[in-house]
């Protein structure tokens, strides 16, 4: 099970990627052990000391009573007060974002990897979209011919 946040690739330069845990509720790790998060307009914000995931969305897990489950609501992740440290040092005062990239489950644990990344521009992303279709077109050309 691995949910990409195919978005992130497309809206930001990725600099580096750190692998952390997320404090979760039981039905939470249901729902995102049956595949089921959104992680698309999800950020990590620094508050403090603290790191939280925030506007990420896991729908209810079908099993479980519906009472008072907030599917976005903020969630804490499990970092040392180093890595922290480092993020907030990293992204404080720059035009960096901290964007959950995957989620996936390792040894029975949910991780979840976050990347520090710069937003690209427009015109950047148009260029990209250009590069990879040409690509493609050559590697189809390719395929015809042998």
């Amino acid at each position: 099970m691995k949910i990409i946040n195919k978005r992130a690739f497309h809206d930001y330069h990725l600099l580096e990627k750190l692998e952390v845990g997320v404090k979760l509720t039981g039905p939470e790790v249901k729902s995102i052990k049956s595949g089921r998060m959104i992680l698309t307009g999800a950020f990590i914000k620094i508050i403090g000391s603290e790191a939280y995931l925030v506007n990420a969305q896991i729908p209810l897990y079908p099993y479980t009573r519906p009472e008072s489950y907030n599917p976005g609501r903020t969630r804490k992740l499990l970092l040392h007060k180093k890595e922290i440290v480092a993020l907030k040092g990293k992204t404080e005062g720059t035009s960096l974002t901290i964007v959950p990239l995957k989620c996936y489950t390792t040894h029975g644990l949910v991780k979840l990897e976050i990347g520090i990344g710069k937003g690209k521009k427009q015109y950047e992303k148009r260029e990209e979209l250009k590069r990879k279709t040409v690509e493609r077109e050559i590697e189809q050309a390719i395929r015809g011919k042998i």
